[in-house]
């Protein structure tokens, strides 16, 4: 009797249908899947000498729980306003190495890792005499769009030089980002296409360790089915600030105005795939409702798009309404400003402190209308009383008198 084989489908279907599926069914699902993980698993360990099946059954029962604690079920999704929420920077590197999940938590400043460390290093040093204001973040190196380590891309110039090596930081620093020249020591290509990176720095926090391969995996199906293999590329990156938002994205591409533009967005879930590549990268569109700022953008564009776009917290699957944030948080990653709201920060803390001063002139000016009624009335009162009491005495004196 075989059910080895049979079994072993089951359970990888079901894992498998939990990552695609809607994060809203998780919770209706997840009892029905486990359960029936849990018996098949049962019965191949009683009719195989294998015990591979309990394994399996372990492996998926932890990864459904990583997903509701730290997917896109978690209960901070879509809990925080996410325009303005991007440290304002006019451009951005990524140097390709290695792979994210060997990545240490802090990659920019490892000992075991030299080359992020240095280029890093040399950014800070030298960030006086970079007339723009640079941003580096690691991403991971991929056959699939043809990048290996030392690949350092440049965006919006949309150029990229390949093989970085240690030795080579300070002279590809001093040239390219101080001076504005091409590399002397590197061969300079363009980029073409649309880039996508998607944070999936396990090691640095577990969200976006759960949530980024997923939405990679994803964005590779929906560019396939979609033929825009040689158009659209996808591949991992490091720590962005904001593990609060994830799963974290940031797409280069152009505008209606043919401009290059970094927009990043926050709190993406499978089923926004499709939108970002029809919408943002196809039509070269932001999609208000997950966008967490741009690259260029400044604080007061922000804050405009804050003000015209679509409501965060609503959920992409059925439009139903989350819990919107309410306040500040007790612990935020970086604040360039109180304005801005930081890297890692949720929320403008001006744009609640307006809010706030008009709530609390709206309670005093209520008090003070109020207080004013009761004083009207307290003196009419009182001018009652103060006449009954005089119509009172004339009437006893003329009593008086009559007798």
């Amino acid at each position: 009797m075989r059910i080895g084989h049979p079994t072993r489908s089951l359970s990888s279907v079901a894992q498998i249908y939990l990552l695609l599926q809607s994060p809203k069914t998780l919770p209706k699902i997840l009892p029905k899947i486990s359960h029936k993980s849990r018996w098949f698993s049962q019965l191949a360990t009683q009719s195989s000498p294998s015990s591979r099946m309990a394994g399996e059954s372990e492996s998926f029962s932890t990864a459904a729980e990583d997903n509701a604690k730290y997917g896109f079920e978690r209960a901070e999704m879509y809990e925080s306003n996410l325009a303005g929420t991007v440290d304002p920077y006019e451009r951005h590197l990524f140097l390709c190495y290695k792979s994210h999940e060997v990545w240490p938590s802090r990659v920019e400043d490892s000992d075991s890792d030299p080359l992020p460390k240095l280029l890093a290093s040399a950014l800070k040093a030298r960030k006086n005499d970079i007339n723009l204001k640079t941003r580096l973040t690691i991403c991971e190196r991929s056959d699939d769009v043809k990048l290996s380590d030392g690949d350092v891309l440049i965006f919006p110039e949309m150029i990229i030089y390949r093989g970085l090596k240690d030795s080579d930081v300070d002279s590809f620093v001093e040239d390219v980002l101080v001076n504005g020249k091409p590399w002397l020591s590197g061969v300079q290509e363009e980029l073409t296409g649309s880039y996508v990176f998607v944070c999936a720095h396990n090691n640095r926090d577990r969200r976006c360790g759960v949530c980024g391969p997923v939405l990679i995996q994803k964005f590779k199906e929906e560019i396939e089915s979609k033929d825009l293999k040689n158009q659209v590329f996808v591949t991992a990156c490091s720590h962005v600030g904001g593990h609060k938002y994830a799963g974290n994205v940031i797409t280069f591409s152009a505008d209606p105005d043919g401009k290059v533009a970094g927009n990043w967005y926050g709190y993406v879930a499978p089923s926004d795939v499709l939108e970002l590549l029809d919408t943002q990268i196809g039509k070269g569109e932001v999609i208000h409702r997950i966008w967490r700022g741009q690259m260029g953008a400044n604080v007061k564009e922000a804050e405009k798009v804050e003000e015209t776009k679509l409501t965060n917290g609503t959920n992409v699957n059925n439009n139903e309404k989350q819990p919107q944030e309410i306040g500040s948080e007790g612990k935020t990653e970086s604040v360039s400003s109180c304005c801005q709201g930081g890297g890692g920060g949720g929320f403008s803390c001006c744009r609640d402190e307006t809010v706030e001063k008009k709530s609390v002139k709206k309670e005093w000016g209520g008090l003070s209308c109020w207080t004013g009624k009761w004083e009207q009335r307290d003196v009419l009162t009182t001018v009652a009383v103060v006449g009954a009491v005089a119509t009172v005495a004339v009437a006893y004196g003329l009593y008086r008198r009559a007798r």
